[in-house]
Formats: C-alpha cells, sequence, structure tokens
C-alpha cells in the first residue's frame, strides 16, 4: 500500500470551481438485466490514467498501514492494518463491492485544520480491502473516521453491491476536530441517482443508532450530524427539516451549474419530466427559502427512469457533452470550425471586469481514468463483477471488461507504465490520448470515426461475456481456482489487444486526416508505377467563412 501511494505524486486542481469527477447510480430495479451499477469519472489535468490492484493478503497482529493523500503523496500517519484485505481491482473488489467519488469541498470553515489523518483516495481502497457489502463498507468508513478522522474536505460517494446502492456524504468538522459529519442513504430499488461535485442529500430520517445490517433501515448517519450545526449555529430548525447539502455545502452558481447540471443531463436522459429543473441546474433561477436560505427548487436525490438502463447506456451518460441543451458546446463560437464540445481551462475568464465562465459537462478532456462498475446478483462473485474500465477522455476511449475477481491487470493499464511525464508506447493512457487529442483538432471529421470504433469494440465485448461467465461459472464447480484464472486471462488479453489496436487505429486517423486534408486509398490505374491516394480539402463549413468575413471586411477579398 505504501509503495502505491507513493507512485501517486500527483496534484488534484480542487481550487474554485475546478470542480472534479461524475458519478451516476443505478439499482437493480432500473438496469435492464437486473444488476446494479455505478459509474465514475476521475477528472484531473495532473492524475494519470491507470488500473489499480491490490492482491487479496494476510497480516500479521499490530501490523500497521502508512496511510499517504492521495491527491499529493504527503504522508499522513498510520492506521492498524487488518488481518485479512480483500482482492481489488481498480474501484472493485473480489466482493462485487465498488466505490466512487466526486469532491463538493463544502463550508470553508470545515476544511481548515484537519486534525484527521484518512482522506477521501485511502478512503475508497481502504475500505474496498475491508467490505463485503455494500452496508459494510459504510460500517468500516464510519469506524475509521470515528478512530482516525478524515483528512479531506466534502466528498460524495457512491457505494454498491450486487443488490443494494448507496450514497454517502460528508464532510470533516474543521479546527482541532477528528471526526466527521455525514448521512448515508439507500437509493430506492427502481431508481437512479447521481452526483458531481455538489452535495445533494438534504433532508433524511435521522437514526439515532446505526443498525449496520438491519435490512429496514435505509439511512446511517452520523450521531451530531444535526446537532454539530446547531452547535456552530448554522441551523436553529426542526430536526426533520435540517439539510445536509443546504447546511453544510450550499449550493450556489458554480455548484449548479459546473456540476449540478451534470446530474440534469443525465436525468433528463433517462426522464421526460426534467425540463422543469433546469432553470436551477443552469444556476439562472436558484430559489430560496427567505428564513433557512435552503434552495427550494432543487433537484430531487433520485429518480424514477422512464426505461430500465442496459450497462453500454451509462457508458454513453459518462460521454454527455450537453448535446440538445441550451448549453451545447458544439453549436456556439467557442467550438470554432470543427463543432469541437470543449473549452481549454480555465472554467472561468473575464472579459472587460465581467466574469464568464465555460460549460463543464460529463464528458471532459481531462479524465484520468474512468468506470462503470457492474454487480450481477445472480452470478457468483468470482463472475458476477465487471469493471468496465477506460482511460482517458470518454467520449473517444474504449470500455473494456475488468472481472472484479482478477489476479492482475493487463500490462498497458498497470501502474508504473508510464506517468504525466514519462512517456510508454504500450501505456494505454498515452494510447488513447493520442487518438482524443487529434481528434481535437478537427472533431467533426475525426470523432465520428472514432465512435464507429468505441460502439464496434464495446459491443464485441458485451457479446463475448455471455460465453465467459458460462464457461467461468461452469468451471467453478470443479475448480474456483481456474474459474478465476480464466477470467483474469480474459480481461488482461482484452485489455492489452485493445490497445494494441488503437495504437493501429490512431495511425490510420493520422495518416487520413494529416494536413487538413482527408485522404482515400485511389482506385488503381493501369499503367502507373505508385497508386497515389486521392485527397479531398473540405474547409471550413458556411458559417465560419462568414465570421471570418464579417471580422475582416474586404482585407482577403479576391479583386478581379
Amino acid at each position: 500500500m505504501k509503495k502505491f501511494f507513493l507512485s501517486l505524486m500527483l496534484t488534484s486542481l480542487i481550487s474554485s470551481y475546478g470542480w472534479t469527477c461524475t458519478n451516476f447510480l443505478i439499482t437493480k430495479g432500473a438496469s435492464k438485466d437486473g444488476s446494479t451499477m455505478i459509474s465514475y469519472a476521475a477528472d484531473s489535468h495532473s492524475l494519470y490514467g491507470e488500473l489499480y490492484f491490490f492482491p487479496a493478503a494476510e497480516y500479521p497482529e499490530g501490523s500497521m498501514l502508512d496511510i499517504y493523500e492521495w491527491d499529493t503523496g504527503k504522508f499522513l500517519g498510520q492506521i492498524k492494518q487488518v488481518a485479512k484485505t480483500y482482492s481489488v481491482v481498480g474501484n472493485m473488489n473480489e466482493h462485487q463491492v465498488s466505490i466512487g467519488e466526486t469532491t463538493f469541498g463544502g463550508r470553508s470553515e470545515l476544511s481548515k485544520g484537519h486534525s484527521g489523518i484518512i482522506d477521501y483516495g485511502s478512503l475508497m481502497w481502504i475500505t474496498l480491502q475491508r467490505a463485503k457489502t455494500a452496508r459494510e463498507a459504510i460500517k468500516v468508513i464510519a469506524e475509521l473516521f470515528e478512530e482516525y478522522g478524515f483528512y479531506s474536505s466534502g466528498e460524495s460517494f457512491s457505494i454498491a453491491d450486487p443488490n443494494e446502492v448507496w450514497i454517502m456524504e460528508m464532510i470533516g468538522k474543521g479546527e482541532g476536530e477528528k471526526g466527521a459529519l455525514w448521512v448515508a442513504m439507500q437509493i430506492p430499488d427502481g431508481y437512479v441517482s447521481g452526483h458531481a461535485n455538489q452535495a445533494r442529500i438534504t433532508t433524511f430520517d435521522y437514526q439515532k443508532k446505526n443498525k449496520w445490517f438491519d435490512p429496514k433501515q435505509t439511512v446511517f448517519n452520523s450521531k451530531d450530524v444535526i446537532s454539530f450545526a446547531k452547535d456552530k449555529g448554522w441551523y436553529k430548525g426542526k430536526d426533520q427539516d435540517f439539510s445536509f447539502s443546504d447546511t453544510y455545502a450550499p449550493v450556489d452558481f458554480g455548484g449548479a451549474r459546473f456540476c449540478e447540471i451534470r446530474v440534469w443531463s443525465f436525468f433528463k436522459s433517462v426522464n421526460s419530466s426534467m425540463n422543469q429543473y433546469l432553470p436551477y441546474a443552469s444556476g439562472t433561477n436558484i430559489e430560496r427559502d427567505p428564513a433557512t436560505g435552503y434552495a427550494t427548487n432543487r433537484m430531487p436525490l433520485w429518480i424514477k427512469p422512464d426505461y430500465q438502463i442496459e450497462v453500454r447506456q451509462v457508458m454513453d451518460f459518462m460521454r454527455d457533452h450537453l448535446e440538445g441543451t441550451p448549453y451545447d458546446m458544439s453549436v456556439d463560437v467557442g467550438s470554432g470550425p470543427f463543432a469541437l464540445p470543449y473549452r481549454w481551462r480555465p472554467l472561468t475568464w473575464e472579459v472587460d471586469g465581467v466574469t464568464y465562465c465555460n460549460e463543464r459537462a460529463t464528458g471532459t478532456q481531462q479524465t484520468a481514468f474512468s468506470f462503470v462498475s457492474q454487480m450481477r446478483s445472480w452470478l457468483p462473485n468470482e463472475v458476477g463483477g465487471v469493471h468496465w474500465f477506460s482511460v482517458d477522455d470518454a467520449a473517444s476511449t474504449v470500455y473494456f471488461p475488468m472481472y472484479g475477481s482478477a489476479t492482475r491487470v493487463p500490462t498497458s493499464y498497470q501502474t508504473g507504465n508510464g506517468d504525466m511525464l514519462e512517456w510508454s508506447d504500450n501505456s494505454a493512457f498515452w494510447v488513447f490520448n493520442q487518438i482524443s487529442n487529434w481528434a481535437y483538432t478537427r472533431y467533426n471529421a475525426i470523432h465520428p470515426e472514432i465512435r464507429e470504433k468505441q460502439v464496434a469494440m464495446e459491443e464485441k465485448f458485451v457479446a463475448e461475456l455471455s460465453s465467459i461467465d458460462q464457461k467461468a461459472v461452469e468451471l467453478l464447480k470443479t475448480d474456483r481456482e481456474q474459474a478465476i484464472q480464466l477470467v483474469t486471462n480474459y480481461s488482461c488479453q482484452a485489455g492489452d489487444a485493445l490497445v494494441t489496436d488503437m495504437k493501429k487505429f490512431y495511425q490510420y486517423l493520422f495518416m487520413k486526416y494529416l494536413d487538413g486534408n482527408v485522404k482515400y486509398p485511389a482506385e488503381p490505374q493501369e499503367g502507373y508505377k505508385y497508386n497515389p491516394a486521392k485527397v479531398e480539402f473540405p474547409g471550413y463549413d458556411a458559417r465560419t467563412l462568414k465570421r471570418i468575413v464579417d471580422e475582416t471586411g474586404d482585407k482577403l477579398k479576391v479583386l478581379d
């Protein structure tokens, strides 16, 4: 563990409006095949995309675990190691428990003077190594907070197993305080939820005691989550009216426009009634209760989708650029001549003393890695958990299936195979970055080919899984180790073969779209030694040409 965290010497930019990460949550009843699913995009301009792996292990009594902050590699302290840990691939463990997160920051008073030693990144992987269910994961987190304190600012977590999906939100207590203030709520079956760097839990049924394994209890919370706010003078009303988010992380323009709008865009993709929340999600009309200051027109924490959702649809939700909304970035002047749905940072900028913003969509250029974890209750754990993993911008990458029980990961995705300042020719991160960054130069021409390739590869993987599942389940009846080896070999071969294929695909795209033109193979001509490529010059669209003339006048006019 120590070696792993030391290798992650990165700086995650969670400054004002430097929001990162998106999570979508799908319950069993909301999915077409009855699986639970959560998605997560780890978005940071300085985080290297790789697939983490922790083998199961046993430790002698008295062992200690060094904690290094995930974002910076800073040593924070030591905690007691448990006697036995579970295997973890990416953000899923061998028991089909998966965890994702988004940072919301929260009240500035609570982000100062941390006395805790467990940061949000360490928390995810420590918990995955110790929990067999989502409920047990929440219990592990709560106990770690109580004993060691929370080092980070406000965080939302997605926590799921094959049967239940939970959202958990927490924030530290600030100067001189060790514990954390938190609430966890189970998403009702048949519903979906999401969070994207804005705390979303509002009112909840306060629990005097956390009965961790009582299936009837669907809310857990820290004992002082309400009383702490009252002691600070931040809330004076009745307990049943207390809102976690509105007290500890009030939504403002940035919280809505840069964060909630990503959840809204997902919600409106699965439910036709969501347009009513656009004024709120855009930040242009946040209505507030005059007595409490609480926002009164917020989106619900969860909604019921109009249809049951498939795993490939979740992948595409992670690629959203606000298409078809008033904030579609591919249609305004900032998209340039080639309809680019991205804006380079900073997120906000000024003209004549007035501050403006770029949109912050789910699909974004600075994604280090993203996943869609799929937990399938009708299959044994050795086969049921599939961690669909990708690196770089989700819109230009391909998710491949990594079984949660795997005992190794593909070489192309391994930790240490390159980093942000070290090139590796067989690194998935650098291969996919070549593809996406080439597409950014002429998006409306190049990206459609990427999309076609992406769909073909992901549909191929989905089709292959049913056969691998069947073989592994049959093999489990006689030889568990061989069954795990089967799914491990498949995942590793699929990941490495994908990267090899995409390297060739990048070479094809580079040659075809070189120098601003488009090249096609020409028909062979009899009597000619060479067969030169057919070259087309698409130029710019009419909208761009009109803008050039409007700005330059007669300067470029061709005279008779």
